[in-house]
């Protein structure tokens, strides 16, 4: 009880510190990036200001014909078209106008008038816009709105000029190297803070001793670099946002491609039954689904790991009800989701047709496999942790997922097997409703040897052996004659199957043990060779060549020169 105590408190406390490094780290992920957000807030403004100009005039909004009055990529308003010319045109006469004044250096003076019963607005006393009726935005009159406009368009102008400047562009200049070693610094810091969470993660991988565990650990991971990377990147585009808003020609620049992502990016592009779906919308809303699939990974194996395994519930039976509140997690979520978010389930019809064609002629083994990993969870024909064979592979069960199952093996290398592959050839299960097992060791000894010295041996050896099950007994049974041996057979029980090879081994060693001490003849084949005598005579030919070249070579080895000479 006490080493029980010892242990749960020292899980507890790497637990918790775990758990203390992940909320630091988060917290000061925020932390860093809410202060860049309110450092580079006008590089924020500039794109809502872009938004907001064509959304807060409600009467404008029902104008089909509109644009907007751009100083140096800044949207100042919007005009509605008149009677001789469109919208557009308006807008680009006036562009132009403000840019040629803004690049003089004279003074840029800003008027009011009134012309033909109609608000002028002058700039350097050229006219610049007539401001009707349609221009007003709801709740001002014509009047109204050309005194804000001329007060805005003045304030702008004088900005403008003033960003021209050669002491203006120096200072910024000073503030965009600021703000870059700012985001640089930022840039390392988000990168100490994550090899910190990662050494955490392989304290905690280290540390645990459940499969759970490590599923928990690794999503981690995964949304740390995630995060880590949508970080970064956060901090560099805020950064060059900021830059470029301080200077004119990038700001235009900077407005001018903003301008594009965002048509781009808000344009319609899909369309189920009365609602229209743009790309940021498709994004959203495939980000919101990868989300809940990490997050019910990770309430599913927290509840495996913490809730399951503390409830005393066998390996097999938590993997099992993980499965099924995993999937049923996702499925309730991803329904309540998709209803949330405007979506008719209904129309959904189409695409689920879509898909089973392609089910039917693509996806085949998908579907296979993931039904075969239904058919393993709820039948349960294997278990986690259960010890099988499959063909050539040979290993305990760690997970069966949807497709797959990880089969861990004696060398603790994962094997990914597809599901079907269980239910289409023989597996064999040592582990299946009773993980008791008999294991035939085979044995043989000499002719000369007595059978009954034998078993008293060999049940000596099985009965000292640790691992060996007491009841059943062990048994040696005498299997026959061979052709140099005596055949035996030692039967043992054993309750862990996954160490049947290591149970071998061991009794292997001990009976060559047992066996030469009691001088128990191990032997070997052996085989006599007969060789029969007989006449076998040589042809004519072979005999006299034999003569002529043993009368060449004497006994003494060397060649007789005189035949040599006289040859």
């Amino acid at each position: 009880m006490p080493c029980f105590q010892l242990f749960y408190s020292r899980r507890s406390r790497i637990c918790l510190n775990s758990s203390f490094r992940w909320f630091t780290l988060v917290i000061s992920i925020i932390l860093s990036v809410s202060l860049l957000f309110g450092l580079l807030s006008p590089a924020i403004a500039q794109l809502q200001n872009s938004s907001a100009a064509q959304t807060t005039n409600p009467t404008a909004s029902r104008i089909a014909n509109q644009a907007t009055v751009v100083l140096d990529g800044q949207p100042l308003f919007q005009i509605s078209s008149s009677e001789q010319f469109s919208a557009e045109e308006r807008a680009r006469l006036i562009n132009v106008q403000l840019r040629e004044a803004v690049q003089s250096s004279q003074p840029i003076q800003v008027q009011l008038e009134t012309r033909n019963q109609m608000p002028v607005i002058l700039l350097n006393n050229r006219h610049l816009l007539t401001v009707t009726n349609r221009d007003a935005e709801l709740g001002y009159t014509a009047d109204e709105q050309a005194a804000l406009w001329t007060e805005q368009l003045q304030d702008a102008l004088s900005q403008a000029q003033t960003e021209r400047s050669s002491s203006y562009l120096q200072q910024m200049a000073l503030v965009a190297v600021a703000v870059l070693a700012l985001a640089a610094g930022l840039h390392w810091c988000l990168g100490w803070l994550h090899r910190q969470a990662s050494r955490s993660a392989q304290q905690w991988i280290e540390s645990s001793d459940q499969a759970g565990d490590q599923g928990v650990t690794k999503t981690s991971r995964l949304l740390l670099k995630l995060l880590l990377l949508l970080t970064r990147t956060g901090v560099w585009v805020i950064a060059i946002l900021y830059i470029t808003n301080q200077f004119p020609l990038t700001r235009q620049w900077s407005y001018q491609i903003t301008a594009v992502l965002i048509s781009s990016f808000t344009a319609p592009v899909l369309s189920l039954g009365r609602n229209f779906y743009s790309v940021t919308d498709l994004l959203i809303l495939l980000g919101l689904m990868l989300a809940l699939i990490i997050a019910a990974g990770m309430v599913t194996n927290i509840i495996r790991s913490r809730v399951l395994s503390l409830a005393g519930i066998g390996r097999g039976p938590q993997e099992a009800i993980a499965v099924i509140t995993k999937y049923t997690l996702i499925t309730i979520g991803a329904l309540v989701l998709l209803q949330v978010w405007g979506l008719d389930i209904s129309s959904l019809t189409i695409l689920a047709s879509a898909l089973g064609v392609g089910i039917g002629f693509g996806l085949q083994d998908i579907a296979k496999n993931f039904g075969s990993g239904l058919v393993l969870v709820f039948e349960r024909p294997i278990q986690a942790g259960d010890f099988v064979e499959v063909g050539e592979f040979k290993g305990v069960v760690e997970r069966i997922g949807a497709r797959r199952t990880e089969l861990r093996t004696l060398d603790h290398v994962s094997i990914l097997i597809p599901n079907s592959r269980f239910l289409e050839k023989e597996v064999i299960n040592w582990s299946h409703s009773n993980p008791l097992s008999r294991l035939h060791i085979p044995v043989s000894v000499a002719y000369s040897t007595d059978p009954q010295a034998v078993q008293t041996t060999l049940t000596e050896v099985a009965q000292n052996h640790p691992d060996v099950l007491a009841m059943p007994l062990p048994q040696v049974w005498f299997t026959g004659f061979g052709d140099s041996a005596l055949q035996f057979e030692l039967l043992v029980w054993t309750r862990d199957p996954s160490r049947q090879y290591i149970l071998r081994s061991e009794l292997n060693y001990r009976i060559y043990a047992a066996l030469k001490q009691a001088q128990i003849e191990i032997p070997f084949p052996q085989h006599d060779l007969h060789l029969r005598s007989g006449n076998f005579g040589l042809s004519p030919q072979l005999e006299s060549a034999l003569i002529r070249l043993s009368n060449q070579f004497p006994s003494n080895g060397q060649p007789n020169k005189q035949e040599n000479q006289n040859d």
